[in-house]
This record gives C-alpha cells, structure tokens and sequence, in this order.
C-alpha cells in the first residue's frame, strides 16, 4: 500500500476497532460482575428473611389461618410480596400484593426454604429483589446484540469523520511534494503554499525559505559567472595584442609591452581573486567568528595605502574572520585612494554596541541615485572604468562581508566635497 493517506487512515480505524472491542468486552465484564455482586446480595436477604420470618410467623402446628394471617402482617411490614406453603406443598396463604406481583410478565417467584419444612415464596420485583435499592437494568441498547450495534455506529461515524481530516493532511503533503519536485526540474520562482500553524505549514515554510536561498544564490552564480566572462575578454585581448606585438616590436618598445602584459596579469589575478571570493561568501552563509581587534587591521591597511587613521574611545573588538575584515577595509582604503584622490582618512567610532569605521575621501563624490548600485557586482560609475580600471566587485564584496558579520555599509557624501563609506560591524 503506498497511499500514505490510507495507511494513516485505516491505521486510525484499527485503532478505533481495538478501542470499541475492548470497551464493550469490559463493558460487559463489569456489568456480569455488577449481576453476580447483586445476585449474591439477594441470595443473603433471602436467607436473612428466611431466617427471620421463620421465628416471626406462627409455629407449623398452628392453625393454617393463624399461619395465613401472619405472613400477611409481615408482607405488609416489610413491603415484600409473600406466600406460604406446607411441609406437603399446600398452599397456607398468601398477601394480596403477591398475587398482583406474580401475574407481571417480568417478575420472578423465589422459594425460601424454611428449616421446619414449610416454604416461603417471594415474588421478585421487576426491577430486582431489592425494588427501588436494586441496581437498575441497563437500557435496552445495551444488553446483548443492541451494545453490539452501538460500537459499529460509533465505529462506522468515527472511521467516516477521519477520513477527511486524514486526506486533507495527506493532500497537503502531496501538495508539498509536486511543489519540491517542480523545483527540482527547474522551476527556482516556484513556491509552495505555506498557509497555517500546524508542522505542514512549518515545513512549507522552511522549504520555501530554502528554496528561496537556492535561487538567491544561482542567480547570483549566474550573474557572477556572466559578468567575469565579460570582464575577462578585455584583459585577455589586450594580453593577446601585447604579446603579438612584442614579436616585432624594437628593443626600446618591449619594456613598455613587457610593462603592460604584467599589469594585464595583475588585473587578471585580481578578477579570478576576486570572484572566487565572492563565489565561497554566497556558497558560506555562516564565518568563523573568533575575537580580531579592528583598530590594529585598520592601522595596517592604512600604512599600506599611505591613508589618514583617526580613532576614537575604543575598545574595538569585534567577533569575525580577521581575513575578511582585512579586506573588507581594504577594498574601500583602495577604492577611495582610485577614485577619491591622495586625500583618504579612516575615522575609527565606537558607539555603545557598535564600531563604525568611515573612509573619507575628496573625490567627485557618488551621485544620491548610484549610491546604492555602487555595491552591485560589477557595477561601475560612467567613465570609471577607463580611467580608473578595477572590476567592480570590490564594493560588493565590502557588502558582502558586512552582511556575513551582521553589519552594513553605506556611501554617504563627505562635508567638504568627496564621499564617505561607512562600514558597521557590532561590538563584541
């Protein structure tokens, strides 16, 4: 059976089946041990009357009236319907009440047998032989084939009511699995309903979070993959016509292609770095966080581009990975050294849980409408890319790693002229 709808089902009914047996088989165990406690209390007050009517009621030897007379005074003081016969079977006597009770279609006539040889008859009520003190019979849907008809109800309503709650829950599961496969062939945008509160809902909702992370990360793949094709055929066709010229070119022209094909390398080293970087950040959601001091990072970078330091009230620890904070700070130290002139300044902040570190520069400055597209990979600024160089991934990756440690960054314009990037990570 591979239906799991039907194996949660008929897993329901059998249960139920189990559940109705055993409760009808202890129903009737306890109402056969509820008949044999009050039959053996019925079987002691008989004895008890037997007992006590023997030494209450005239003597054997008396007269059959006199004998007759007393058992009616007693049947009517004890409210009992009696009758009385002789050692012989004769009938002495007998109360008016017994005569009505024993002609009732329900009602039983018990002997008692008295020791001197008479026999007392008591006509038992229809309710038992303690009338209104007796245990009342069960209803009739009770007793014998009625229980029986009761429990197959109760089976039959219970096994009807869950089946649809059992193939709601199961479709939702079947559901769930058309949207993973659907996925899985393809479909990235695709994503399943994860409306409700109970585990299927939850479980839509983690796939639909991961399913979005997978697609986030793709098109990012894919977009990486796009753009550092495109950025590599120009390094690689001027690599190409440098080296084709350096065949032919005179002794006094090779230093310079000799000078240019090493700073196509470079270039090229720095893209295929930098992408790789950028491809383990996307593939790495989580970093290796371990205490590093960002004002001793900040003081190195700062000597190896010839940039401004300038600290505040520290301390400046934070919780991360010291080699992606290193270059996080140095692709904006590089960045404004490119593109904002010889005036860089790095302003080191502490503000309660935060550490703020701004990198000033006295360049053009960003316009307000590119300040946010400046941190898209591969972005660049009309006219940067010729004058300046770089590939644009240096911003994206700052991003990037401030997202990985919880932080931010934002270009702001500087007072004065120039822009101001400001890097915000959370204190440890």
């Amino acid at each position: 059976m591979k239906s799991l709808y039907l194996r949660v089902w008929l897993t329901v009914v059998a249960v139920l089946a189990l559940f109705a047996l055993g409760s009808g088989w202890v129903f009737q165990q306890q109402m056969a041990q509820e008949r044999g406690r009050f039959d053996a209390a019925a079987v002691d007050r008989l004895n008890a009357w037997g007992e006590l009517l023997q030494h209450a009621l005239p003597p054997p030897q008396a007269p059959a009236e006199e004998q007759a007379q007393g058992l009616r005074e007693w049947s009517e003081r004890l409210r009992v319907p009696l009758a009385l016969d002789d050692a012989q079977g004769r009938r002495l006597g007998e109360a008016e009440s017994f005569g009505r009770r024993a002609q009732e279609p329900d009602a039983r006539v018990l002997p008692i047998q008295l020791d001197d040889g008479r026999t007392l008859w008591l006509a038992r009520p229809p309710r038992g032989l303690g009338g209104r003190h007796g245990p009342p019979p069960p209803p009739p849907w009770l007793r014998g084939t009625g229980l029986l008809a009761v429990l197959v109800l109760l089976f039959v309503a219970v096994a009807a009511g869950a089946y649809p709650v059992v193939r709601r829950l199961t479709r939702r599961l079947e559901a769930l699995q058309a949207g993973v496969e659907r996925f899985g062939a393809g479909a990235l945008a695709h994503r399943v309903d994860d409306s409700g509160r109970d585990e299927v809902a939850a479980l839509a909702r983690s796939f639909n979070r991961a399913a979005e992370r997978i697609e986030t990360l793709l098109r990012s793949h894919q977009s990486l993959l796009a753009n550092a094709s495109h950025e590599l055929r120009s390094p690689l066709a001027r690599l190409k016509m440098a080296v084709s010229l350096l065949e032919t070119a005179s002794p006094g022209q090779q230093p310079e292609l000799q000078a240019e094909i090493h700073a196509d390398i470079a270039e090229l080293d720095a893209l295929v770095e930098e992408v790789l970087l950028a491809s383990r950040l996307d593939a790495r959601p989580d970093v290796e966080r371990r205490e590093a001091d960002l004002l001793a990072l900040a003081a190195e970078e700062c000597a190896r581009v010839g940039a401004e330091l300038e600290a505040g009230t520290g301390p400046f620890g934070v919780q991360g990975e010291e080699r992606l904070l290193r270059r996080a700070l140095r692709n904006l130290l590089e960045n404004a050294r490119r593109y904002g002139g010889d005036e860089v300044l790095l302003k080191l902040e502490r503000e309660g849980a935060r550490l703020r570190a701004a990198v000033c520069d006295r360049g053009p400055g960003v316009p307000e409408d590119m300040r946010e597209r400046i941190f898209e990979p591969f972005f660049r600024l009309p006219g940067h890319a010729e004058q300046q160089g770089g590939i644009g991934l240096g911003l994206s990756l700052v991003r990037q790693i401030a997202q990985r440690h919880d932080g931010s960054v934002r270009c702001e314009p500087r007072d004065g002229g120039g822009s101001r990037f400001v890097l915000e990570l959370p204190a440890c």
